[in-house]
């Protein structure tokens, strides 16, 4: 149970950064500072849109892996190159997650 009360000045500019920070982290202002001080990572939330757009990356990728395994016989040349994209677009995946 928190019952410890803590103030500290900033500028109106800061109290605004704080609050728009938190607001993209999903936490409420206090629980940022104090992650923040206790230097905790703090990982923003992902808007709708930054969601599909994870979403068709994904189906790309899978797509890519698919198309690869139809052509590993017919053209393996063409069949690793599809498979190299998929990976890239794999890494971007991880990244992104981060």
């Amino acid at each position: 149970m928190k019952r410890e009360f803590i103030q500290f000045r900033c500028s109106i500019y800061e109290k605004k950064m704080l609050k728009l920070k938190a607001k993209k982290a999903g936490l409420s202002l206090s629980e940022y500072c104090r992650s923040s001080a206790f230097e905790n990572s703090i990982i923003e939330r992902l808007t709708e849109e930054q969601l599909a757009h994870y979403r068709m990356l994904v189906k790309y990728k899978n797509n890519f892996t698919r198309i690869s395994n139809m052509f590993k016989k017919r053209n393996p040349r063409l069949a690793k190159e599809v498979e190299q994209l998929a990976s890239e677009i794999r890494m971007h995946l991880y990244n992104f997650k981060k």
